[in-house]
């Protein structure tokens, strides 16, 4: 739907999002009104106590004043939720209403004033607790003025217009020929965009230093972000609303689907491969991706104890022993490795706290009981990563080799090449092999580092035969087709249940978008009810509402046209946009260049009805199983989706699953 049209720009809300801010209002106005006519009747004849009577005037004038307000936000509560999220005609005179809301502001504060002056001049004489009510509705008259000048400054878009483009009210076809005015109109409107987003990405790294490699990390993120929702018109509660409806639609698809059948071997993985071989290495290998996070993990994966065990080693003077260790100046990140791991200090060749945008922090060690000289990088953890992860164009990286277009994440592919110029260049690896030549190398992490790990171990391959990689939660949008083909052979990727970074790639969030305009016009149910529904089927479950759509009362002919709806959501012509007919359509082309997961996938399910945020004690049960990368080619909403996708629920399904197999993990005190 779009922004709601007022004084003279258009805004970051629609007109049906009123309800809930204003149901908030209207009850805390009523309980002030209701308060306010209590004290008016009990104290009735007592109010000339400073000798003019201004009591009884400031009490009537502040009933009569709430009594509006109360009336205007009835009025804009029932409005708000007429209609649904297309169909804004119920809603037209909400931009009127909201004119008069603005205009009881304004004796508001007249006498919010009035009350402070009074209490501050003349209340002397009066009854305490006539006063303290007055101060009281004077407060809070104030913190109401303060929160509707916040909201004023939230909703607030910077490329909000006076009106909708021209195009956007143009069918389809007629916005494919777009005029010269048109097509300028929309590029100055991405270039504005763009600056917007870059001053937005500068203000929110303003403790970053501003040099050239970050002002070029912000532009091509800027350039990324705008460019998403640039061809809709969609405000962000109906991305929320799409969610809730896309995450019911995607139950009750999976409920109606026939149960797994569980592969115990990849069909490219070599015959007779042991998957809980697999399974056990990978759980190995995960508390040395998870240790690399240092000290902020490990204190919250031990509350009681981490912070015990670490005080004693941090700000302590080791300045022999920190030889090796770079950027961790209080040695909490070393010592949290330490004991994560079970490792002793001179197992360790290389550790690196070093950050920077594309350039993330590692550590190379000595793993004796596998008999592998082991590298493991860092997840996120920091601002500069997150820099590093959005800079998701795709950037060359020919492997001697392969053949096929080979590109890959540049963000990663960046940090990548940091790791590697560090291991190659500065002799590490070859320190490594010197002390311990029979072993070989093993590369991992977790998240980016997860990521960074593959695209390392692909640009050590040809040095190491006998490479592997254990990469846990990796990112969607990694590799070209023809590395991610080229890695299964050394590469083996750990994914958790419906965890999103697996999932996250431009084209899959291309998918999402369509699917979110194409389940939102369908809707017709008002968007606060959607809402409602969506928090409480996330937060207790049930069975997924059956929401009843537009396409109802449609005859058959019409199904192949697109709903005017979804159209009235385009704002011009987008290669993300596809018709009702147009799904599996094979004409269908990418706007961006696919990108997929590294190696073979072991995806790690529960055993049983997902979780929600209510909990049982009961322990979990999980299950694995050889997937492949055509699995995660769409985003599955959930309220695990995230919680899936933190270390330390990776490692506890991965010693889970191993246990349950009799195999034993060694755990040293580490992350539990």
């Amino acid at each position: 739907m779009p922004g709601i049209v007022v004084f003279g720009r258009r805004w970051g809300i629609a007109s049906d999002d009123l309800v809930f801010p204003g149901c908030f209002e209207l009850f805390v106005r009523v309980l002030w009104w209701i308060g306010t006519m209590i004290l008016f009747t009990y104290h009735k004849g007592q109010f000339d106590c400073n000798g003019r009577g201004f009591l009884h005037s400031y009490l009537v004038g502040l009933l009569v004043v709430l009594a509006l307000i109360i009336l205007s936000l009835c009025a804009i509560v029932y409005v708000s939720a007429q209609g649904t999220i297309t169909n804004p005609g119920p809603r037209r005179s909400v931009p009127a209403l909201v004119y008069l809301r603005a205009l009881l502001y304004v004796p508001e504060l007249v006498w919010a004033c009035l009350g402070a002056v009074w209490v501050t001049d003349d209340s002397e004489g009066c009854d305490p607790a006539m006063v303290g009510a007055v101060i009281t509705a004077v407060v809070a008259s104030w913190i109401i003025l303060l929160f509707t000048g916040l909201g004023v400054v939230f909703v607030f878009d910077p490329l909000g217009g006076p009106r909708v483009p021209p195009a956007a009210m143009e069918p389809l076809g007629v916005r494919d020929l777009q005029s010269n005015e048109g097509t300028q109109f929309l590029s100055t409107a991405r270039s504005l965009a763009v600056k917007v987003w870059e001053s937005r990405l500068r203000l929110l790294c303003c403790c970053l230093p501003q040099d050239e490699s970050h002002r070029a990390a912000f532009s091509s993120i800027a350039q990324l972000v705008s460019g998403f929702f640039s061809d809709t018109d969609l405000v962000p509660s109906d991305i929320a609303a799409g969610l809730a409806l896309l995450h019911q639609e995607q139950d009750k698809m999976e409920q109606s689907r026939d149960p797994d059948v569980v592969v115990d071997h990849s069909p490219s993985s070599p015959i007779g491969e042991d998957l809980e071989t697999e399974l056990e290495k990978a759980a190995h290998c995960m508390r040395f991706a998870a240790a690399a996070y240092g000290w902020p993990l490990y204190i919250y994966s031990n509350l009681f104890s981490g912070p015990c065990k670490l005080s004693g080693d941090c700000c302590r003077s080791r300045e022999a022993e920190y030889e090796i260790v770079g950027g961790d100046h209080l040695g909490c990140q070393f010592s949290s490795i330490l004991h994560s791991t079970g490792l002793q200090y001179r197992d360790f060749i290389y550790v690196s706290f070093h950050n920077q945008i594309y350039e993330i922090p590692f550590y190379v060690a000595l793993d004796h009981k596998r008999e592998a000289v082991l590298v493991a990088v860092r997840g996120t953890l920091s601002l500069r990563d997150v820099l590093t992860d959005l800079s998701a164009e795709c950037e060359n990286l020919p492997i001697e080799g392969v053949s096929g277009a080979c590109y890959a994440h540049k963000g990663m592919c960046q940090a990548a090449s940091y790791i590697y110029k560090k291991l190659v260049n500065d002799g590490i690896l070859n320190q490594a092999f010197t002390i311990a030549p029979e072993y070989k190398l093993v590369v991992t992490g977790h998240s980016l580092g997860a990521g960074t790990a593959s695209l390392l171990a692909i640009l050590l391959r040809n040095s190491f035969p006998t490479l592997q990689c254990y990469s846990f939660s990796p990112p969607g949008g990694l590799l070209s087709k023809a590395l991610a083909d080229y890695s299964k052979d050394f590469v083996v990727s750990v994914v958790l249940g419906k965890d999103l970074v697996p999932r996250l790639s431009i084209p899959n969030m291309e998918d999402l978008k369509r699917k979110i305009l194409k389940i939102v016009s369908n809707c017709n149910k008002p968007k606060y009810r959607i809402l409602l529904q969506g928090c409480w089927y996330e937060l207790f479950g049930g069975d997924p509402e059956d929401f009843p759509t537009e396409m109802d009362n449609r005859r058959e002919e019409e199904l192949s046209q697109p709903l005017l709806g979804e159209e009235s959501l385009m704002i011009r012509h987008s290669s993300s946009y596809q018709s009702l007919a147009s799904d599996n359509s094979p004409a269908r082309t990418a706007a961006h260049l696919p990108l997929f997961l590294p190696g073979r996938i072991l995806h790690i399910t529960e055993d049983g009805p997902s979780r929600r945020f209510v909990y049982t004690c009961k322990r979990m049960r999980y299950r694995a199983e050889w997937s492949n990368e055509m699995a995660f080619r769409s985003v599955l909403i959930s309220p695990r989706m995230l919680a899936d996708h933190m270390p330390d629920a990776v490692l506890q399904a991965l010693k889970s699953l191993t246990s349950d197999r009799g195999g034993r993990i060694q755990d040293p005190g580490g992350i539990r």
